[in-house]
């Protein structure tokens, strides 16, 4: 099991490394001048060439990839050519909403995933509802289901507020920068309970498509597990349904709705820019639809690393839990 983390983890890195060679080099060839997009176009030539000398731009380009991986590990991504802060500040200060939206879609996604798969694969009654629920999920997108969550539960019933993290006018800013959990930490449970009112409905836009894409591996999945023998052995042993499905075929059904679940956190990442924008949720998707008209490339490669990270991250955590759940697939 430990070779199998560290080659999962080994062939991580080298993903990592690719993507930033990738960023490096569409940095490169961009249209928009680095120096120029900072200094001003209207700099004198001795501050062009010190800010030239000072970026390392007059440098081979094998020496110039080197100290922008250094700069990298260093957490340095860059001057925004937009704040004309640091990238990494500006990410900062954007990354937690992203991060607390993500985790409670993804976590919500899993969820009802689980749910839909194993309602549907059942045999009693009201299976076909879950079947019903799975073909008009997957054909829903998900700006269409914040549309109508904004028009229905905020316009008609006025259940849910319709953007921001929060309506408070003090919340905390830290320890985590997760509302959700700073709220517990200083004692306000009040901030807690309101950031997940206001968590609702974007969480719930960005996790329904995924759910319906895992419901379904998972219903395939265990619907093949139900017609093996040692499933029939068991119900011939006269244990229930619900106990055959759950403790027997189960966990021998999880891992290709594993690995679908870590395809989905990369179409989840894409989502969330969509969202935030409609939720006005102040996370690195508004971030990004902000630089993006400004041609701010460091602060749009700050963002794709970011993503991308997490996504590798993801999914090699995804590959490491499929080897736990079944020692098969382990080399």
């Amino acid at each position: 099991m430990t070779s199998f983390v560290l080659k999962r983890l080994s062939a991580a890195a080298l993903i990592i490394v690719f993507l930033t060679l990738a960023m490096f080099v569409l940095q490169r060839i961009s249209h928009t001048d680095p120096v120029h997009a900072l200094l001003g176009a209207g700099a004198s030539q001795a501050a062009v060439r010190a800010e030239t000398h000072r970026l390392g731009l007059d440098q081979p380009l094998f020496t110039q990839y080197f100290r922008y991986l250094g700069h990298l590990l260093q957490g340095n991504l860059g001057t925004s050519y937009r704040t004309r802060q640091p990238v990494a500040t500006d990410l900062g200060h954007y990354l937690p909403a992203t991060v607390e939206l993500s985790f409670y879609g993804l976590l919500l996604a899993c969820a009802l995933g689980l749910v839909l798969g194993i309602g549907g694969a059942g045999r009693w009654r009201g299976a076909g509802v879950f079947r019903l629920v799975l073909v008009a999920g997957a054909s829903t997108p998900p700006f269409l289901i914040a549309l109508l969550g904004l028009l229905f539960l905020y316009g008609h019933l006025g259940w849910l507020p319709a953007s921001g993290r929060t309506g408070l006018s003090n919340p905390p800013t830290g320890p985590t920068g997760l509302l959700t959990v700073d709220g517990i930490l200083h004692g306000q449970f009040g901030t807690t309970l309101d950031a997940l009112r206001h968590l609702v409905l974007p969480a719930t836009c960005i996790a329904l498509v995924p759910a319906v894409s895992i419901g379904r591996i998972l219903r395939s999945s265990l619907e093949t597990t139900m017609r093996t023998d040692y499933i029939r052995t068991a119900r011939a042993k006269g244990l229930r349904e619900r106990t055959v499905l759950v403790r027997h075929a189960l966990r021998n059904s999880i891992g290709p709705a594993l690995a679908m679940t870590g395809l989905q956190a990369g179409l989840m990442f894409a989502g969330v820019v969509v969202i935030e924008q409609i939720f006005a949720w102040p996370g690195i998707g508004y971030y990004t639809a902000q630089s993006i008209p400004q041609g701010d490339f460091p602060a749009i490669a700050g963002v794709t690393l970011v993503l991308s990270i997490a996504y590798v991250a993801i999914n090699a955590l995804v590959d490491i839990l499929q080897a736990v759940a079944d020692p098969r697939i382990r080399p």
